[in-house]
């Protein structure tokens, strides 16, 4: 349908970026091709040693999916997304579709071993996340072209992490998020990726901080070497949600206590890893 209506439609998903944009009249599509009564395309399942979720999964079911909360990750980032009727329509397809810079998904997602499934009159291909989000509201998706599934490889034993994002209340976007998966032995950490949002044009791995935490255990200073690596990656532009240096100083704080939560939950600590509001 897309395809025979050209480039003046636009897909439906869960509509919680499209239709503000409507109301607003920064967007006006000639057609809307609703997605919500196609079968079969919201499911959360474990395949092959990976958790699969359809695009038009809600921010909400993955927030109350069991298998979501064996990567916590997952379930911080869904839990926290807006309030809750964003989250009971929010899609996580319709989000990376998106590729808002504000949003939660890419950059917890990036974290992780993540791939796109995509499918277009040419037929289905898949796509690594990290070249999957081009820039700010950017994709590789043909404009005929649409997700169908996300699929996300399971972390392996000894490794967990942790999702916070700060924000003024609830239904706004975050000032700064920060994203954390480690993989640990005997309290030394193995393997590290730490991603930072809502401070680039994109979600931002710092590589950095990355670095200064493999091999090392993670007391005060590994960790504060590590936030402040992260900051040194950080690229925020000043803004109604604070200042690029106050940004800064969020990505820090967050990171600190991204690294934090997600040590103890290797270490079998059941710990809620949540938004922070102001």
């Amino acid at each position: 349908m897309l395809g025979q209506l050209g480039e003046g439609a636009k897909f439906l998903a869960g509509g919680q970026s499209l239709i503000p944009l409507l109301k607003l009249r920064f967007a006006n599509p000639e057609h809307l091709v609703d997605l919500n009564f196609i079968p079969d395309t919201s499911f959360i399942k474990e395949d092959l040693g990976a958790l699969r979720f359809g695009a038009m999964t809600r921010h909400a079911e993955i927030e109350h999916s069991a298998l979501a909360k064996n990567i916590p990750v997952l379930h911080d980032c869904a839990a926290g997304i807006a309030d809750m009727q964003v989250r009971n329509r929010g899609t996580i397809g319709g989000s990376l579709a998106e590729a808002d810079p504000s949003g939660d998904w890419a950059n917890a997602l990036i974290t992780l071993d993540t791939t796109v499934h995509c499918l277009g009159p040419d037929g289905s291909r898949t796509i690594h996340l990290r070249d999957f989000v081009k820039d700010a509201y950017t994709t590789a998706l043909a404009h005929d072209e649409l997700v169908t599934e996300v699929e996300v490889k399971i972390p392996p034993k000894g490794s967990s992490g942790a999702y916070v994002a700060f924000k003024r209340s609830a239904p706004v976007y975050p000032s700064a998020s920060a994203a954390v998966q480690l993989i640990m032995a005997d309290d030394v950490c193995q393997d590290a990726a730490i991603a930072l949002g809502c401070v680039g044009l994109t979600a931002i791995r710092a590589t950095g901080a990355e670095v200064a935490l493999r091999g090392k255990s993670l007391d005060d200073k590994a960790i504060s070497t590590a936030a402040e690596a992260a900051r040194a990656a950080a690229d925020p532009q000043s803004d109604m949600r604070g200042s690029a240096e106050y940004k800064r100083q969020l990505v820090v704080a967050l990171v600190k206590r991204a690294i934090q939560i997600a040590a103890r939950r290797v270490r079998g600590e059941q710990v809620e890893g949540t938004h922070l509001y102001a």
